[in-house]
């Protein structure tokens, strides 16, 4: 595929242009025209970059690519070393960050409200559009228990997580924002959710948790954002037949 072609393909998709963001979307660094061989992953570190140069790949798909508002606009240190080695083998790399939190079917929130099972979905954003909401509120199919949504949690994203209990009440109507998202948690209680997950907590996350009784779960800001260059990867080789690798460089946080 052209690499053109490529671009056009994923603007289709993703739709960046319905986002505000803190990043460009789109081809941040550019390489071959010619695009066959893809990996996608997380963020653009140098271990995906080192792992993409082995694979031999044309392009590199991230949702935390470069060029962040506010960053240090110069080209040395770490940022040289990674476009040193993007530009020296030619590798295009493309990062979409919001438009892949928010795609209903591909996208990193939809991803882990499929791990779980979550059903009658809506927008966490109140009068937002679900393809258009960055965060999504759904059903489990039954009410469980605090414990038993902990075990179902920790499954869903494969690691241990950080869960505050504030009451016994059971949980059935469930609010998720991936990544670092803490600050929709007064969203979540909007939305009448019982229990409101994302990526990162901050200290006063959990107060707010506590005082307004829902039930809160820091997952990781990695592991909740897996599900996104997961799902791209699966759908450039199913619809667009090309050869497309997830590369998980494994992050704690």
């Amino acid at each position: 595929m052209l690499r053109s072609e490529f671009d056009s393909l994923l603007d289709k998709t993703l739709c960046p242009n319905r986002f505000k963001d803190y990043a460009p979307n789109g081809l941040q660094v550019e390489g071959k025209k010619e695009i066959q061989r893809v990996v996608t992953g997380v963020t653009a570190s140098q271990a995906l970059i080192d792992a993409a140069i082995d694979y031999k790949a044309d392009a590199i798909f991230v949702h935390h690519g470069y060029f962040w508002k506010n960053e240090d606009p110069r080209v040395i240190g770490m940022k040289y070393r990674r476009l040193a080695a993007l530009i020296k083998n030619d590798i295009n790399l493309y990062g979409y960050h919001l438009p892949l939190d928010a795609h209903p079917t591909l996208g990193n929130n939809a991803g882990l409200a499929d791990a779980l099972g979550l059903l009658n979905r809506s927008g966490l954003q109140a009068g937002v559009a679900i393809e258009d909401s960055i965060g999504v509120v759904g059903e489990l199919s039954e009410p469980v228990s605090p414990s038993v949504f902990r075990q179902k949690i920790e499954s869903a994203v494969g690691r241990d997580v950080l869960f505050e209990c504030v009451n016994d009440h059971l949980i059935h109507r469930v609010a998720l924002c991936t990544g670092g998202a803490q600050g929709y948690i007064e969203q979540a209680v909007a939305s009448g959710a019982d229990v409101y997950i994302t990526g990162e907590v901050s200290e006063q996350t959990i107060h707010i948790a506590r005082e307004m009784g829902i039930h809160f779960v820091a997952a990781g800001h990695h592991a909740t954002e897996r599900f996104g260059a997961k799902s791209m990867a699966d759908f450039l080789v199913q619809e667009c037949g090309l050869d497309a690798v997830f590369i998980d460089i494994d992050n704690p946080a």
